[in-house]
């Protein structure tokens, strides 16, 4: 399990840290901060794995707020304003979240720092083991990757085909490869992303995974090829 802590001066952008961290079973929050400088003084004295860190604050910003750490844990910015996310990946942020924050953004981001965790793939043989925890309704469910043949749209969800069943999920397409690894999945149609893995074959307008037919669009087909190295 992740530690984290967030740190906010504002008190309902900290109560919904709170809540969302106590509805998942893959962090625990061990302290909240609404001055930053009480947070540097906390992680002094404790190491924790990730930071939930607002980037604007009085006195020191979040942004300034890291670059004051030595080591430095794992980060996740919060903030109202998009217009900072490229700094803040500057920073090797693991995720920036806009306000007002779904749960489902809020998983999807623990979902990448969960898979930065340092050690996490030292072993051997662990890559293929990687797994992803995917919400469905009151549900979680971890979902190791090797497992998941596509992922197609339905409506304001996506249908995630496994081998042995099928979970829905509420997330967009546009969203898919903060969950999915784009080396390891392609996206075949406006509506169908597939692990590369398990095609079976591929014809001019549709490919087969496990006995399925998945369509190709024609603006995907020539991405597709060329990823394969069919000519």
């Amino acid at each position: 399990m992740i530690t984290c802590i967030a740190v906010d001066d504002e008190p309902m952008a900290l109560e919904v840290i709170e809540r969302y961290c106590t509805k998942s079973d893959l962090v625990e929050l061990k302290a909240v901060f609404r001055e930053p400088v009480k947070a540097v003084e906390y992680l002094g004295r404790v190491r924790i794995d990730l930071i939930f860190a607002d980037i604007n604050m009085p006195d020191i910003s979040g942004m300034q707020l890291v670059q004051t750490l030595s080591p430095r844990p794992m980060i996740i910015f919060t903030t109202a304003y998009s217009h900072y996310a490229a700094e803040s990946y500057n920073l090797n942020a693991v995720d920036y979240l806009l306000k007002p924050i779904t749960f489902e953004r809020f998983l999807t981001a623990i979902n990448k720092a969960v898979a930065a965790l340092p050690g996490k793939q030292s072993s051997a043989g662990k890559d293929d083991d990687a797994s992803v925890f995917f919400k469905s309704g009151p549900q979680t469910y971890q979902v190791r990757v090797r497992d998941i043949l596509w992922l197609e749209k339905d409506g304001n969800y996506i249908n995630l085909h496994l081998k042995d069943r099928t979970i829905l999920i509420r997330e967009s397409m546009v969203d898919i490869f903060d969950l999915v690894s784009p080396a390891e999945f392609i996206r075949v149609h406006k509506s169908y992303v597939v692990a590369i893995k398990h095609i079976a074959m591929i014809e001019t307008h549709q490919l087969t995974i496990n006995g399925e037919k998945i369509p190709i669009g024609s603006t995907y087909r020539e991405t597709l090829r060329s990823r394969l190295g069919i000519d």
